[in-house]
Formats: C-alpha cells, structure tokens, sequence
C-alpha cells in the first residue's frame, strides 16, 4: 500500500538544480530566480487524488491530478511549455512521466522517515535536485513544517 503523502513539508536542500534547469532548457534569468528560491510543498492525497502545491516567493504552482490518469499538464508559469503527464505508484514513490518537447522528463517523490524528498528526470538521465540528512545525491528534500497561520 503506498504511503498517504498528505502534510505540509518546508524545504530543507537542493543539490544539481542549474544542471537539471540547464538541460530542460530553463533560460538561465529564470534558472537564477529558481535556484534562490526555498519552496514549501503542501500535498492533499486523498486515495488516487493528489494536489501537489509548490509554494514560493516568486510564484507558487499547483498540480492535481488522479494517480494513473494521463492528464495534459499547462507548464507554462514554470517552463512555457505543456505536456502529457501520468504519475504512477511505483512501490512506495510517486512518479511521473512527462510527454512533449523534452524527452523523457518527469519526477519522482518519496518520504524516508517524514521527510520528503524529489528527484527530477530528463533525456535518460536522472538528476538529483537536492541531498537528504542521510547524505548522497537524494532529491531535493522538506522536514514536516507548519504552514504561517497555523504556527504555535
């Protein structure tokens, strides 16, 4: 059974980014906005349905979607672009799967402990977007967190 995913997490690390932005082709002002930015991730699951909120400063980007349904995904706020998108379950990971002008793009989300981590994928290469506690290249990473109105 997969893990329910649902909670608020504050990010923590990155680590391959630039690369990652670099080869989807990210224009490097907007790579350079990117990499200062420490989003927060909140996630709704709800059975097959997932709203997946990625909340920043600079812009915040919301991706709901119902697991295993191919569903046309409007990247243009992130990258200009759109694709045909599916996430999967794969054991205990959430992973997507990206169809459109960059081959083989998608992303991958797992917690270890309560912790929450991301991997990003393109052109048949992983690229690890950030480093976990434990160390190696892990994805980027949040720690359960609160979100501003709800802090003790």
């Amino acid at each position: 059974m997969p893990p329910n995913l649902t909670g608020y997490y504050r990010f923590v690390s990155q680590k391959n980014m630039e690369h990652y932005l670099q080869a989807l082709n990210i224009g490097m002002a907007l790579r350079k906005i990117a990499l200062l930015l420490k989003p927060d991730k909140e996630i709704d699951h709800q059975g097959n349905h997932v709203i997946v909120k990625t909340l920043s400063t600079f812009r915040n980007y919301i991706l709901e979607f119902d697991v295993g349904v191919e569903f046309e995904e409007d990247l243009r706020i992130v990258d200009g672009r759109k694709c045909q998108t599916i996430v999967t379950w794969e054991e205990e990971q959430l992973v997507c799967v990206q169809k459109g002008e960059v081959p083989n793009r998608g992303w991958r989300h797992w917690l270890e402990g309560e912790k929450l981590y991301l991997e990003g994928k393109q052109e048949r290469k992983t690229k690890a977007l950030g480093r976990g506690e434990r160390g190696g290249n892990r994805g980027a990473s949040w720690a359960p967190g609160y979100k501003s109105d709800e802090c003790p």
